[in-house]
């Protein structure tokens, strides 16, 4: 499981899914994210602006992001 740690309380989940190299563009991030393809802890979100907090798992095609807090 990759980790992506984040200096701010959240990150957005379509900026998750490029930071993740799920996509390589926010285009691309938004058609993942709209066609119901992305899990957030296990349950779909179509919302590209949904707030991912350090805790939360994103899955992608078989593959895990987690999201921790950058504690520097």
């Amino acid at each position: 499981m990759q980790v992506i740690k984040i200096k701010d309380d959240y990150i957005k989940l379509g900026q998750l899914i490029k930071l993740a190299g799920f996509a390589d563009n926010g285009v691309e991030a938004k058609y993942y994210i709209q066609n119901s393809l992305v899990l957030v802890n296990g349950q779909i979100d179509t919302r590209r602006g949904k707030k991912v907090v350090p805790g939360d798992i994103v899955s992608f095609k078989g593959k895990e992001v987690r999201v921790e807090a950058n504690d520097n």
